[in-house]
C-alpha cells in the first residue's frame, strides 16, 4: 500500500509526497541505477526505453518516454546535488534524442513552459518504508494539473515495481 498527500502547489513550484512500503535504500537505486528507472519512468501506459545516468555532480541525464502511440518525449538534466540516499536536485529539460535542450512545442506543448526546470527529490526512512518527496519548479500554472498526473502514475509505477521486490 502506498500512502499519498499532495501539498498545494503554490507559484511554479509543484510538491508530491509519497510512502512507499520499501526500504530507502532501494527506491534510491530506483532513481540513480537506469536499469530499475526504465522499469517506471514515465506516466501510465508510458514505457521508458532508454535512460542513460551519470550520477555525480555536474553529471547528465537523458531519458526518452515512449506513448501508447509511440511518440517518444525526451527529457535530460545536470545533476546538481547529490546526498547519498537522501538527496537529488537536478535540471530538467525537454530534449532531443541526442540531449540537446529543446523547447516544450518541439512536442507540441505550450512555450510557456521554462527550457530549465528543477526537480528535487528527497528520501526518508522511517518504519521500512520510504517517504519521497518530489518538487518540480518551473512549471506554468497551466501545466501543472497534467504534470501531476503523470507523475501520480509514474509514482504508482514505481510503487507496483518496488512491491515485486
Amino acid at each position: 500500500m502506498v500512502e499519498r498527500s499532495k501539498a498545494p502547489a503554490s507559484g511554479d513550484v509543484l510538491v508530491i509526497e509519497r510512502v512507499f512500503e520499501a526500504p530507502r535504500e532501494l527506491v534510491w537505486k530506483a532513481w540513480t541505477e537506469p536499469e530499475r528507472m526504465m522499469r517506471w519512468w514515465g506516466p501510465e501506459g508510458f514505457t521508458c526505453p532508454v535512460c542513460e545516468i551519470d550520477f555525480r555532480v555536474g553529471g547528465k541525464w537523458l531519458n526518452c518516454m515512449r506513448s501508447p502511440e509511440g511518440q517518444e518525449f525526451w527529457s535530460t538534466g545536470v545533476y546538481r546535488e547529490i546526498v547519498p540516499r537522501q538527496r537529488i536536485v537536478t535540471t530538467d529539460s525537454f530534449a532531443d534524442e541526442k540531449g540537446n535542450v529543446v523547447p516544450a512545442s518541439h512536442y507540441g506543448m505550450t512555450a510557456e513552459i521554462a527550457m530549465e526546470m528543477l526537480i528535487t527529490v528527497t528520501f526518508e526512512e522511517s518504519d521500512s518504508k520510504t517517504r519521497l518527496t518530489l518538487r518540480h519548479e518551473g512549471l506554468p500554472a497551466a501545466e501543472r494539473e497534467g504534470a501531476q498526473a503523470g507523475w501520480g502514475t509514474s509514482l504508482d509505477k514505481l510503487a507496483a515495481y518496488l512491491a515485486e521486490g
